[in-house]
């Protein structure tokens, strides 16, 4: 079972209080989305090219936690989840998952070679996984299947960048490897799922 999925309902207990009172000061599922997004681009950009890795893995991972908000806000909004908010937030996490790696890459493109394919292979086989998914229910089936969601493929790469500026050189190379064998079987485990239906 995704992380996601499995950890969803007791996450929403904890933040339903919080995304109460930012409802209540007028703030929008769709402001969460923007800020959060906009957040952890321009820190990435701003730290991992610099190789402030520790750092600016905890200011990437707090604006990315901010992901939590916006699909609770969303469900206890008057106006409730709307398909042009799915389709921000579906937008945006494609995009900040993108700077995040191009970050890196912009790092080590002349430091390791290995870390570098690594990532440049992380970033395709990301939007692959979201495609499957995307194109798949486009053809009428759900396809919210696979090891490796969104959730799980950001903690393996932030935990690898943050023991990397702890300055555990091997703690890098690990999650990426770990990283791209996870999402190779996601895509599999998505194409089987399709093709099954």
């Amino acid at each position: 079972m995704m992380l996601q999925k499995s950890l969803r309902p007791a996450v929403t207990n904890l933040i339903t209080p919080l995304c109460k009172a930012l409802i209540k000061i007028g703030v929008t599922a769709d402001l969460v989305t923007l800020l959060g997004s906009l957040g952890s681009c321009l820190s990435a950009i701003y730290f991992f090219p610099r190789g402030e890795f520790f750092i600016g893995t905890l200011i990437v991972t707090l604006f990315v936690l901010s992901d939590l908000l916006d699909g609770t806000i969303a469900r206890l909004s008057n106006a409730g989840g709307t398909r042009w908010g799915a389709l921000i937030d579906s937008t945006l996490d494609r995009l900040t998952d993108s700077i995040i790696v191009i970050s890196l890459v912009m790092y080590f493109r002349t430091r390791d070679e290995v870390v570098l394919i690594l990532l440049l292979i992380v970033l395709v086989t990301g939007f692959l996984i979201s495609y499957i998914r995307a194109r798949a229910e486009a053809l009428g089936m759900d396809c919210s299947v696979g090891f490796a969601e969104r959730t799980e493929r950001l903690i393996i790469l932030l935990v690898g960048t943050g023991l990397y500026g702890l300055g555990l050189s091997f703690a890098l190379s690990a999650p990426l490897w770990t990283l791209v064998g996870a999402s190779l079987l996601t895509i599999a485990q998505r194409m089987l799922a399709v093709r099954k239906r």
